[in-house]
Order: structure tokens, then sequence, then C-alpha cells
């Protein structure tokens, strides 16, 4: 039975807007409080309500009267060309100081079950082929993303110790769907255009997640008794490499991939002299997750499989160049 009265923060970003979205067709009542401006999309009966920002001082107290669930799907996220003089307090004010002030708040108000979108940036920046990340695994961030989301997640579980009220932590892959942007999306311009790309011959494993996959386990963890004061870890479940992945949207775009055997030392080397050490670890270093934890304690599986996903992403992006 789906509670009846859930807050969603981040109601107008990709993530966010996807679970208002699945939420609508479940006939739930809740309200969406996006970190800024209001998405003009939302589904009809959407009860909104407009906050200049998420920190330490916003005041919750009004807009949780009620409420028996938060989603915290608001977030400062990682920033590819980072400009804040103190990147680490920059994230710390949103990620750690906003999402323990709703917290603490939600608590006050007898709030029963707190699930915070994290980040598998917890855990690290990459594994070795074979070696999935756990959700036990001991977290070990690199940047003040990954950090500011560890340190909430710490905060949280001292919080639901002392006041009772259930935590589930949620460390979503990359997040890719229909309307994805940033890295995913300039991958699909580059193979609807036919640019020849030098990643032919990489053999690394990339865990990703399906939006419409990692809404159906938040929604799975809405009210799952075993998710209470669990760490889960979300993927696919199915792992590519980067030329593997290459080659698949290819075909869901109706293209052939254009893909040069370069050497992926040579790549490496050049990206290195470059100072674009993070991007070759994305490219061509592998980061896997094993989310057997979550078939276990929850009897979850991702309902859309990989091919089927990326078929309706890049139906999608075909649809937007058309329209």
């Amino acid at each position: 039975m789906i509670p009846k009265s859930i807050l969603v923060t981040g109601g107008s970003g990709f993530l966010g807007k996807a679970i208002v979205q699945r939420l609508a067709l479940m006939e739930a009542f809740y309200l969406v409080v996006p970190l800024r401006a209001l998405s003009k999309d939302l589904p009809e009966g959407v009860k909104t309500i407009k906050i200049s920002d998420i920190d330490g001082q916003t005041n919750w107290k009004k807009i949780l009267d009620n409420v028996d669930i938060v989603v915290h799907a608001a977030a400062r996220v990682h920033v590819m060309r980072e400009q804040a003089p103190d990147a680490l307090a920059a994230f710390r004010k949103v990620n750690v100081e906003g999402t323990l002030n709703l917290a603490r708040q939600a608590a006050d108000a007898g709030v029963k079950r707190f699930i915070f979108i994290s980040s598998i940036k917890v855990n690290g920046e990459g594994t070795l082929t074979g070696e999935p990340y756990t959700a036990d695994d001991v977290p070990a961030p690199k940047d003040p993303y990954g950090i500011s989301k560890l340190e909430a997640e710490q905060g949280l579980r001292a919080l639901a110790t002392a006041t009772g009220m259930e935590t589930v932590v949620i460390r979503p892959v990359l997040v890719y769907g229909p309307g994805v942007k940033a890295n995913f999306l300039s991958m699909m311009r580059w193979l609807y255009r036919g640019i020849p790309l030098p990643f032919g011959v990489v053999r690394n494993r990339r865990s990703l997640i399906f939006l419409d996959n990692l809404v159906d386990f938040v929604v799975t963890c809405l009210d799952h008794p075993a998710a209470a004061n669990q760490t889960f870890l979300a993927s696919d479940g199915d792992d590519v490499s980067t030329s593997e992945l290459l080659r698949k949207l290819a075909r869901c775009l109706g293209k052939s991939a254009r893909l040069m055997p370069v050497p992926v030392w040579l790549m490496s080397a050049v990206a290195t002299m470059l100072s674009k050490q993070a991007l070759a670890q994305r490219l061509f270093g592998s980061l896997q997750v094993d989310i057997s934890k979550n078939q276990q304690l929850l009897g979850w599986t991702p309902p859309v499989s990989l091919d089927d996903a990326l078929n309706l992403t890049a139906q999608h992006f075909l649809d937007a160049r058309r329209s």
C-alpha cells in the first residue's frame, strides 16, 4: 500500500520529475518542492510549493504537515567545470546541511521514512574489472560531490538511530533515459552525425541505470519493510564496455558506429597530458556495481532491459530531432 502523503524534492530535475510522474499514475497524493524554478510539465493536480533554495536554514515545517515519506532527490550535482572557490563548502551547503536540516524537521514532524538519493561516487571512482562495488563496501569518495553525499548519509544514519525515523539510501550509477543530457547526449549526437570515434577497442565494464528502472526501485523502497535503514546500489544489472555501448546506441539510432581501434594506453596518455584524467576514467575505466542485495532483500530486479532502455532513449532523441 503506497502512502498517501509523499514529499518529493527536486521535482523539476531529471530524476525527480520522473518520480513525480510515476506517482501520478499511481494516484498517490504528494507534494513537489523543486530546488529552483518549477517545471512547466508536471502532471495535472500536483501540489507544488516553490522555495528559493535548500540549505541548512530552509523552513520545512508547514510543508511537512501530514507527510508520511520524504523522497529527497534535490542536490547540488556533480559539476564538470567547478567555479566555486571552495567546492566542498558549496556542496556541503546543499547536500549535507540542506539534507540534514530537512531530515531533522521531517523526524520532528513524524515522517516515517526518508529516502535519500545519494551517488555511486560515495563508493569511489572506479573498480577493477569483475570486482564490482557492493552496498557494504567501505566508502572511498574522491571528489567534493562524493564526500558531501557520504557526509549526508552518515548524518542520516545518526539521525535515524536518535529518532527512529527510517532512512533508505540509494546510490545510483550513471542515469540515462529519454531526455538525458550531458555526456550521454553528446555520444548520441556523435553517433547520429557519423563522427569517427577512437573507442573501438575499449574493454572496460560500466554499470548504468535506465531512468525508469531507478524510479521503479525508488517506488519499491517507499513502503517495503525490508528497505528500512538500508543502503542500496542501483543499476540495470547488465554491464557494458564503452565500445559495446556505442555500438548498441548506434544500432538504436539506425546508424553504424565508426569506431577506430586506437589503443587505450595511447588515449590515456593523451588525456593525462591534457589534464583530463577524470574523463579518461569514465571512458576507459571500469565501474561496476553488484545489485544482488536488491533482489535478495526486496525481490527487485530491473523491469526494463538494457537493450530496450537504450532503444527508448535513442527513439526519444530521434523524435526530438524530427520535431
